[in-house]
Parts: C-alpha cells; structure tokens; sequence
C-alpha cells in the first residue's frame, strides 16, 4: 500500500476512483459535508463563548471604575421611552420665582377707548366731505383756568352731537380719556373733537375744538393748542372771575395773534350759590369782562370783549345750557315776530325799556327800572330756576308747559340738580348761539392762512410752498406742522398730531420729517417716513380716512420715530426749499427736577427708553444725565413730575425706580465788573484772549428770552434797539456777536477790541470757535455746572496767529470757554434762584395763617386783595422754588382746606450769601443761615453731581494769569484756593 494515498490518520488523499468506486464516495461526501457543518458550529459557539468572557472581563472593569454624580443615569432618557414625540428638556430654570410658569395674558390699556364708533348726529362722510371745504372749518382752543369748566363745555357739544349713555348726575369728562385724570378729576392732556354743528341760520360748519388743561402746570398742552388754532375761547368762572391763568391764557393768545371770545361759564353760581339778585349778578358779569378788556389792552389787543359785539357767551355747562345773546334775542322774535339782531344790540350796557314811549334809553324810566340785559335775561333764568326748584307736581308741569318744556311725571319725582339740568336744556335748545359766535369771530383756515404762517414759518414765503400755505392751497405742496404725540392706549407707539397748511396727504404718502434742528444749511435732523394711516381724532375714537387737505386737524401713523417734540412735514421731492414751523415757544420755565434710578440695575435700558418716550409726551419736560451718572428729569412744578413719574414707571416703563427729593435749578450770575482783564492762552501757545464779565441791564434777558429782538434782524435794527430802550453806545449796540448759551439765552457776547491793537482780519477768522466756546461757558458755569445769566462778556483783545493750523476750533473753542469762566469768577458771581408767583384763594379768615406759612418759607405776600361780588380774597405771594415743595399741604392743613393755590415760574432772583466764602461753616441736620444759603446750594449741588466742594482756579485760569493774580491782589489766591 503506498502511504502517500494517505494522511497520518489513514484518510484517503490519493487521486478519485473509478466507477465502481461512486456510491463510497458520494457517503464519504456526507460524512465530509457533516463534518465541516459540525467544525464550523463548533468554532461558532467558541467565538460567542470568547466574546462572553470579554464582555464579563469589561462588565467587571466597569463595576470597578469611578462614575461622577452627574454622569449616572438613573432613569432612561425621554427619547427612549417617547422615541416618535419630540421633547425639550431645559438644562436650566432662568425664569425668576416670582414669574408665573404660565404668565397671565396682560391687557395694557391706559385710557377709555370707544369700542366702535358711537352714533352721532351727522354722518362720518359729511365729515370726512366737509374736510375738503376749508372755509366751513373753524379750529378752536379752549382754555382757561383750573375747574373754570372747559372740559364740561365740551361735554355740553359731544352730548348734543353723540348718542351715549351718559347719566344725568355724572360728569362725563369726555375729553380726559386717560384713567389718572378721571381719578385726579384734572385733564392733563390737551385732546381734540372735531364735530359738525349748526348755526342759529342752520347752517353746518365742522368744529376742530382742543380741550387744554386749566393747571398750571401744564401750560405746555395749551400753547401746543394755541399754535394749530384760529382762534381761542377764553372760559372764565362766573363766581372766581379772572384768575392768574386766565391772564396768562389771555396774554399767550395775544402773542399767537389770535382772535378771542369769552365765555362766562358756571352762571347758575351765581343764583344757587352766591344767591345774588339779578342786578348784582349782571354787575359781576361787568366787571368780569372789565378786567379781561384790561389785561388785552395792556397786551396790544385792539378788540373789545362785550356781549353786543358777538364775543361773548353765557353757560352752564354742568346744568347743560349755553346762549349768547343773540341768541336768546332769537326766542324773543320767534315769539314776538320782530328782528332779533336789532334787538340784540340792545340786551347789554346801560339800556333801560322805557314801556310807556316802547323804545330803548340810556336813561332809566324810572328809580326802579332794570338794564335790559337784568330785565329781559337774567330775570327770566332766575325765575325759571325758582320756579323749578320751588314747585311741585302739576304745578310744575303746567308752568313748564307755558314755556315750551315738557317732561314726564315720572321726571318730575328726579332730584333737583337732574330736573334743572333736564328743564334748561330744553329750553335754551342746542348750542347753536355758540356755534355762531365761533363761525362770525374767529376766521375760517383760508382766511387765517396768511397770518398764521407768517407767524409760525421761519423760512422764504416766496417759494412754491411759502405760497401754497399762504392760500391755504390744498393742489400745493404738502405742509404739516406736528405740534404734539399722542401715545396708544396701550402706551407702545406714539401718533403724530398736526395741521395741514397746505396740499393734500394721502395714505402711503412718503414725507421728509424735519426736526427741531433742522436747516438748509445743516440737513441731519431730517428722515423719510411713510404716512401710512391718517385719523379724524376724536379723543376717545378715531375716524379713518384715506386722505386730508390743507386747514384740516389730523392724527398720523408712520412719522413718529424720529419726532422728539415737534416737526415739520412736507414732501419727499420737490420740496427741498422748504424750511421748518418756529419750535413752541412756551410761556413757562422748567425749575423742578427730581434724580431717577432704577431699582434693579438690570432694568437701566428699559428706562432709558421709557425716559424717551416720557419726552414726547410732555412737550415741556426735558431729560438729563449728569456728570454724576444720575439721570434727572426737569419739569414745571410737582404736580407735572408726579404725572412724568407715574407714566414713567406704569405706562412706558413698567418698572420700579427710586426717587429722590426734587430740587430746584440754579443759575449763575455777576454782580460787578470783572476786577482784573482775564486772559488766556490756547494751549500752542500760539493765540492768546482777553475778556472781562459785567451784569447785564434789567429788561435785555427777558427781551432776549421773548425775541422782543432777535440776532437774526439787521445790524442797524439791533443796534436801534439796544440804543433806544438801554442806552447803549453805537460801538457796542453794533458788536453784539451771540446770546447765549442759544439764539434765545439772557447772556451777551461783546467784541469790545479796538482795530488799532487787533488784527480784526485773522479775529473774523476765529469768530465762530469764539462765540462756541462762549456758548458751551455759559450753558455750564463754574460754580455748579448751571447755566450763566444776565451777564454780558467783553471780548477786549485777540492775539490770533497768522498761521491757520494754529488757530484751529480745538484751540481756540475751550480757551474762549476757559477766559469766560475766569472772568466771570473775578467779577463777584452770585447764585441765582427761580421764584414762584403765588396766588391763593381763601375766605377772609385764612389770610393770617397764609402769612404765617409763607413766612417760614422764606416767601412774603405781594398782594392781597377781596373778590369782587364774593366773600372771597385773594393772595398773591412770592415763594422760593426750592422752599416750596409741601406747601400746597401745608397749606391745606393750616387752613382746613379753605385755601386753595396755584403757582408758577415768575423770575429769578440773587441767593443771599456769597457760593464761594470758605468761612462758611456748614452744619449737617441744621438749617443754615441766611447769609449761608448761596454756599450751602452750591455746595450741595455740586456734591450730588459729583463735583469737588470748591470751585479751584486751577482748571480755569493760566499760569500768567495765577501771577498776575498774586502781583495784583494776593487775597484772591485765598478765596479760590481749594
């Protein structure tokens, strides 16, 4: 056997047998086949076995190793057990404990908004069409006093024009949509209606009617009211009379050169409270309207106010009545079927009825015959008023049937107060009388064109817009002067409020935004908006319409952003020319600022933007962050802060900030001349000034300050002016080179160089870094960082270079402001505080204790006079801004609340004391005397804006000019020395 055929195990390896040999070999195939089978499960279950063991080994390794906190799963993650749902699972809770996981879904609304536009009685597209006939429009102010009833007289009209449901017992005050004036019973925005009524002819005429606020304080709403307006009603209490506002409404309307009517409101005072018999009434009213022609004639105010000449109404907007008497002569020739204009003429002055003759004389028949205006008005009103309150049932009924009213039996079961105001409104009708005394007085919007836009427009007239406004053209190019924001009821975003003086806008309309600051020259403050909703403003409604012509009120959406006060629209193109409506003008100083912060550092830039809208709210308000840091808000007085404040912090805001006691702005001024001339060098070296401070002349800041003259007039204008009325020279009258710290401020800048000694070429060169550098001085003095006043600085010599480079505005600017300082310093300055003009009305018993009150806050009485017709007087006073916060409480504690005030700004006046004697000693939690007051406010201020406590020459004057300093008067060394 050859032992190559087989293997060690004696299996078979040879070559295949033959044929004989298939069926062994086909078995042994099987067994090879179920052999290889076998092998291969078997090294199959050696790989699991192996792979086994390794996970073991590795499960072992693991059980073995350190695991940290955070990386153990002790629960299968959500995707695992959710895997088809998506799940977010926040690694960390940020939302604060206090927030609710669920916040509830706020409804910010600040004030009362119609629902959907109520009934009226004239249709919205009879407005809407009388928008495109300006002579049909008439636009009206109303303003007055506090509590006079301006916001009741335009209830009176939105009663008569709307369907509401007003109760008869409750004044509605309509046009104070905001919650905090219905609480506070105040309006403190000015709001506009515009409604169609009709005259006595019946004919229709739409009514643009601005409500203002009657408090002080917010003189700013009315003078933004004054400006958009053809004229002003004046409304005056018939009981109070002429008051401190009405006077200074009177005097702002004058200065707008607008026509004014009167209306003598709240007449049913006279009967039911005063209780005066009709003659003395009618004597009250005489003399009411004797001191408003006064106060006019002393204003320049050509017009007479007298009931015969149609600018005068009666009401009593709380009894729901209103006649002129026109009007109330209309009853008398419907009935009597005779003309009512003649017989009109005749219901006021010294007329009497003689019966007998039927005619009308200045002489009375006899001792016991009434004026016609006591006989034929006053004596049917107080008999009307007696028979309704006297009367009862049937009785009643019949006597008011006679005269025209008729009222249910279930009426006459109403309380007295409903029942007059339900009977008088009857018989007096609607407001017709009114309606035609504004239509017949105050000039349509085509007629007013030509006055109103010489007086608001500082640009060229004799350009294609100055002449479209000119005409009131509404083909012309489009004019808008925005004179107020309103905010939405929510207090998010903010609608511009204007009039059209010319063209037509349209919605979709893209319009150029001029600012405040914006001038041919100097095009930066502009932007280009896109008008994109236009409204009829309606206060608590708005009617939308697609476009608005020229004489029109209107309200727009998309202008906004970038007004902060007041603005100038007009077209995107064609209209490049076009300069911007005068700034308001405002007949009211901001004195009162309080510090703000917010109590959670992290809410800083919520407040700033709160703060920005706070500025176009308030037209008067102004923001301010200090050296310090602080942020400061200056406002009129405490009332207008704490208005700021709560919008601040619930409308804008939403936010807690912390408060600090307000104080009062400072200004600072000079006594004497400058004791040495001041010089400065600029820090080259290369150009050197010399200047010398002096007081101002009594008057020239107030005429600065009210543009009784202006920089921009002539040179010889000017110069008439100052040599005229102040006696200056013709050198110095012609030398005036800026006020300051602005075109308005109550400083001077004089160039007072001789030619012979100055090079008067290079000093033209160098004028305008000059008069910046005076500017910026004046705007921040040394003492305190306030502003300088009445001082007038005399340029007395200018050493320029030749070269320019070395002359260039960052030399000569902060040298120009460093000479002013140290001139100013030499020359005796003083502290300056703003003063408040007082009046208070009290019964005669309260007068000692208001000399009391003002006594110990360094305030004195100037006046104290009884009112005429009542057992009233009235106190005028003087008070210290800083020292008049509380007073108002203070007052009403002494006085049981009989006394009742209202202040405002009235002048300036010098701190006793001297800010800069260090020999003052100040003691903390001690009232300082009054020689130590001037030292004790500068100090303070400039301590709370981060100052040092003295005022260091250092920074101020030159190293030439410390020595000479020493060589002339060592003891100035001393009295500036820190």
């Amino acid at each position: 056997m050859d032992e190559n055929l087989y293997d060690e195990f004696g299996n078979y390896i040879g070559p295949e047998l033959g044929d004989d040999d298939n069926s062994d070999e086909e078995s042994e195939d099987e067994l090879q086949d179920e052999w290889d089978t076998k092998m291969e499960e078997e090294e199959d279950i050696q790989e699991a076995t192996q792979d086994t063991k390794e996970d073991m080994e590795e499960d072992e390794e693991m059980s073995r190793a350190v695991v940290l906190h955070e990386d153990k799963v002790y629960y299968p993650h959500a995707s695992e057990v959710y895997p088809e749902a998506e799940v977010l699972v926040e690694d960390e809770d940020t939302q604060p404990l206090e927030t609710p996981i669920i916040a509830p879904v706020k409804n910010k609304q600040f004030s009362h908004v119609e629902k959907k536009l109520p009934s009226t009685s004239f249709d919205m597209k009879f407005l809407a069409g009388m928008m495109d006939h300006p002579n049909l429009i008439r636009n009206i102010a109303f303003i007055g006093n506090l509590h006079h009833g301006k916001t009741s007289l335009m209830d009176l009209l939105v009663k008569e024009t709307h369907v509401l449901d007003w109760t008869a017992t409750k004044n509605e005050r309509y046009t104070d949509t905001r919650f905090d004036e219905q609480k506070r019973k105040i309006s403190i925005k000015s709001m506009p209606m515009s409604l169609v009524m009709q005259t006595i002819k019946g004919k229709s005429y739409l009514l643009n009617i601005m409500d203002t606020p009657g408090h002080v304080n917010f003189s700013d709403e009315q003078t933004a009211a004054l400006r958009i307006a053809d004229g002003a009603v004046v409304v005056i209490d018939a009981v109070e009379g002429v008051m401190a506002q009405t006077a200074r409404g009177l005097r702002h309307a004058v200065e707008e050169k607008l026509p004014i009517c009167v209306c003598i409101n709240k007449m049913d005072r006279l009967i039911l409270e005063l209780k005066l018999p009709p003659t003395d009434a009618y004597h009250k009213i005489s003399h009411t309207l004797e001191e408003v022609n006064t106060i006019l004639e002393k204003c320049g105010y050509s017009q007479k106010i007298s009931p015969e000449l149609g600018n005068v109404c009666f009401a009593s907007a709380g009894y729901g009545w209103m006649f002129t008497i026109n009007s109330f002569a209309k009853v008398y020739a419907d009935y009597y079927d005779f003309s009512a204009s003649d017989f009109s003429k005749r219901l006021w002055g010294n007329l009497y009825l003689h019966k007998k003759n039927r005619v009308f004389r200045a002489k009375p028949e006899t001792s016991k015959s009434k004026r016609t205006f006591t006989e034929f008005i006053l004596k049917p009103l107080y008999k009307i008023h007696s028979y309704i309150l006297g009367s009862e049932g049937s009785q009643l009924k019949a006597m008011l049937g006679e005269c025209g009213i008729t009222v249910k039996n279930e009426d006459l079961l109403m309380d007295p107060k409903p029942l007059l105001k339900l009977c008088l409104s009857q018989f007096f009708g609607n407001s017709s009388g009114f309606v035609s005394m504004c239509v017949e007085q105050f000039p349509s919007p085509l007629e007013a064109a030509r006055n109103k836009v010489r007086h608001t427009y500082t640009g060229e007239l004799q350009i294609d817009a100055g002449r479209a406004m000119l005409t009131c053209d509404k083909r012309g190019p489009v004019m808008i002067n925005i004179v107020k924001l309103y905010s939405r009821a929510d207090g998010e975003k903010f609608d511009a409020f204007g009039r059209i003086l010319s063209g037509t806008v349209r919605v979709g309309t893209k319009v150029r935004v001029l600012g405040e600051n914006y001038s041919l020259d100097d095009e930066e403050d502009m932007t280009v908006a896109e008008v994109t909703k236009i409204w009829v403003f309606e206060s608590r409604y708005r009617v939308e319409v697609n476009r608005a012509t020229a004489g029109n009120w209107a309200l727009f959406e998309g202008i906004d952003l970038s007004i902060n006060k007041t603005a100038t629209v007009c077209d995107e193109k064609g209209n490049s020319d076009a300069c911007i409506f005068r700034p308001l003008r405002f007949n009211l100083e901001s004195c009162v600022k309080v510090a703000i912060e917010p109590i959670q550092p992290s809410e800083l830039p919520k407040m700033l933007s709160a703060l920005r809208k706070v500025n176009k709210s308030y037209p008067l308000v102004s923001t301010k962050v200090e050296d310090s840091g602080e942020h400061t808000i200056i406002g009129t007085g405490e009332l207008y802060l704490d208005c700021v404040l709560h919008d601040l912090r619930m409308m804008y805001g939403e936010l807690e900030i912390r408060v600090a006691d307000p104080v009062a702005t400072f200004c600072e001024t000079v006594v004497e001349t400058s004791s040495l001339k001041c010089f400065a060098e600029t820090p080259n070296k290369k150009n050197k000034l010399t200047m010398i401070a002096e007081p101002l002349e009594e008057g020239i800041s107030r005429d600065i300050e009210n543009e009784t003259v202006r920089l921009d007039w002539e040179t010889k204008e000017i110069s008439d002016f100052f040599q005229n009325k102040y006696n200056w020279d013709i050198l110095a009258a012609r030398s005036i080179w800026a006020f300051g710290p602005d075109s308005t401020g109550p400083n001077v800048l004089i160039d007072d160089t001789i030619a012979s000694e100055t090079d008067k070429t290079k000093l033209s060169s160098v004028t305008q870094s000059i008069v910046q550098g005076f500017q910026w001085g004046t705007r921040e003095g040394p003492l305190c960082n306030e502003p300088i006043r009445n001082v007038k600085f005399k340029l007395l010599d200018a050493n320029i270079s030749s070269d320019p480079i070395y002359r260039g505005a960052g030399q000569i600017i902060p040298t120009s402001r460093r000479v002013a300082y140290s001139a100013f310093l030499l020359a005796t300055p003083r502290l300056m505080e703003p003063l408040y003009f007082v009046e208070i009305q009290c019964p005669a018993d309260c007068v000692a204790a208001i000399y009391n009150i003002l006594a110990r806050r360094r305030g004195h009485v100037t006046a104290s006079l009884p009112k005429a017709g009542t057992p009233l007087y009235t106190v005028h006073a003087s008070l210290p801004v800083i020292d008049s916060f509380g007073f108002e409480t203070d007052l009403r504690s002494h006085t049981e609340g009989k006394a009742f005030c209202q202040s405002f700004f009235d002048h300036w006046d010098i701190v006793p004391g001297d800010p800069l004697d260090k020999a003052i000693v100040l003691k903390p939690l001690e009232p300082s005397p009054m020689e130590a007051l001037a030292r004790e406010f500068m100090v303070k201020t400039r301590r709370r804006k981060g100052l040092r406590e003295n005022v260091s020459i250092n920074r101020f004057f030159d190293d030439h000019m410390l020595l000479e300093l020493a060589k002339q008067d060592a003891d100035l060394q001393d009295y500036f020395q820190e």
